[in-house]
């Protein structure tokens, strides 16, 4: 691993600069909290499409997912199908409609909002309910993105894993506090690429070393003959029809992930959201493919072994490993790419909730534009802070974390989203059902797991919610 070579740390200097550019660039375009909320709503299709997959797929993207490859074989694209299919039926339903209903209920900048003036019945209620849900599972996705970055830099630079964390800490905050939406976004159309070129470099340059595709197989299989075959484990245990089903669940979790539906809510034309749907998708599908690339050819190439956490840092390895330190401090910048991508969305939208759901709706309802600036720009920091405390586990998988947020945010907003842009018997009364059902049934379902209950929270959560919020609709009627 190429700890403190002074060419990565040029690459890293260097990404981060430019990050911080972009920051100060969309600083002074931002004059109201429209513009630090949703950037004014003048988002291309390029930016939309790009800034909604990097915001998506976060540090897991290159820790995570090759962690699961490289321990797991072929079970891991389960997920990646998961995933694939749920990108593109977000695209497809969700980001028109939502475009044009968001701006419809009096330009409605964030999803509590929205929910709250698109059904008639008690809108405080809705939304403060929908900003602390949203606050709960962002705490512990962003802190995710910030183990991520722990070790990350602690494995570059050598630096103590809370020191590390801080480093991450400290850099996704000074963009995001200067430039919001705008520098989020713009950020995230070059961390996007940045990731894609990591993800096709790094299993290219595997497969050279290995021999080629077939030297590769051939030494995958000599671990364990089991990695190459998507319907048993490491172990060679049958994949069971729970756990296919828990992967595959992993794509009903799009339509409730607020940091990436604000990219449809930003978009500049909904005629456009077609054409960004193409591209968002191609994006995907070749990241998912790199990502489970990297792990598997990680078998054949990674010595010694990784086992526990550290399979987490395979790609790393592989970077380290394979590639001379100029391209390695590319590869390693685009996993801090990765990482900041989505924390700096999850921090915007955390703000967003703090400022326009709770203190304007609730505290001060005629505050003026400037000052709901400042207060955003606050509460990132707050929000960076309190899930900087959760990050400092060393031993905290980010898969796993990741995993956990995701079902939240999928259960207690994606069906109330859905039935809210489909069904018009949808109400307030169902909006709240449906959320806390939701909510609830996942974070009661994990200490349940084992036996029968051996399925991800994301299944029974999302069920729960479309279940009640229907149910609650039907029985509540409110007066037009």
């Amino acid at each position: 691993m190429p700890q403190a070579d002074p060419t990565v740390i040029i690459a890293f200097a260097l990404y981060l600069a430019g990050m911080l550019g972009v920051g100060v660039w969309a600083y002074r375009r931002t004059r109201d909290l429209p513009d630090f909320l949703l950037g004014g709503r003048r988002l291309g299709r390029w930016v939309t499409a790009l800034s909604a997959g990097a915001s998506d797929m976060s540090g897991w993207l290159l820790l995570g997912l090759p962690g699961y490859a490289y321990a797991a074989g072929l079970e891991a694209a389960w997920i990646a199908a998961g995933l694939l299919a749920g990108t593109y039926l977000n695209w497809r339903l969700v980001a028109a409609p939502l475009r044009r209903q968001t701006e419809r209920a009096d330009d409605a900048l964030t999803l509590p909002e929205f929910l709250a003036r698109r059904h008639a019945g008690p809108r405080r209620l809705v939304r403060a309910s929908a900003a602390a849900f949203i606050l709960l599972f962002f705490t512990l996705y962003t802190s995710a993105g910030l183990v991520a970055g722990g070790k990350l830099f602690a494995t570059v630079f050598g630096l103590p894993y809370p020191a590390a964390v801080a480093l991450g800490v400290a850099a996704v905050i000074a963009y995001t506090f200067l430039g919001g939406f705008l520098a989020v976004c713009w950020t995230d159309l070059v961390q996007a690429l940045l990731m894609a070129l990591a993800l096709v470099w790094v299993p290219l340059a595997a497969l050279a070393a290995a021999g080629g595709p077939a030297g590769a197989l051939a030494q995958v299989a000599a671990v364990s003959p089991h990695l190459l075959d998507p319907f048993t484990g490491r172990d060679g245990a049958p994949l069971g029809l729970l756990a296919a089903v828990s992967l595959l669940a992993w794509g009903l979790g799009y339509f409730g992930q607020p940091h990436i539906l604000a990219r449809f809510m930003a978009a500049r034309d909904p005629a456009e959201l077609p054409r960004a749907r193409r591209i968002g998708v191609g994006w995907t599908a070749l990241t998912l493919a790199g990502a489970l690339a990297a792990g598997l050819l990680g078998v054949a190439v990674a010595d010694p072994p990784l086992a526990g956490a550290d399979t987490e840092k395979v790609f790393m390895v592989m970077v380290g490993t394979l590639l001379h330190p100029l391209p390695a401090g590319i590869c390693l910048a685009a996993i801090l790419a990765a990482i900041m991508s989505t924390a700096d969305s999850q921090l915007l939208v955390s703000a967003s909730a703090l400022t326009e759901d709770f203190y304007r709706s609730l505290l001060r309802p005629r505050a003026g534009g400037r000052e709901l600036v400042w207060v955003g720009r606050l509460a990132v920091i707050v929000v960076a802070l309190v899930a900087w405390a959760v990050a400092l586990d060393p031993d905290s998988r980010v898969l796993e974390l990741v995993a956990y947020a995701w079902a939240g945010f999928g259960a207690a907003f994606g069906p109330v989203l859905l039935l809210t842009l489909y069904w018009r018997p949808m109400n307030a009364a169902g909006v709240l059902a449906g959320m806390f059902a939701g909510g609830i049934t996942v974070l009661a379902w994990r200490p349940l797991q084992g036996g029968v209950f051996d399925l991800y929270e994301i299944v029974p959560g999302f069920l729960a919610a479309t279940l009640a919020a229907a149910a609650a609709s039907l029985a509540w009627r409110p007066r037009p």
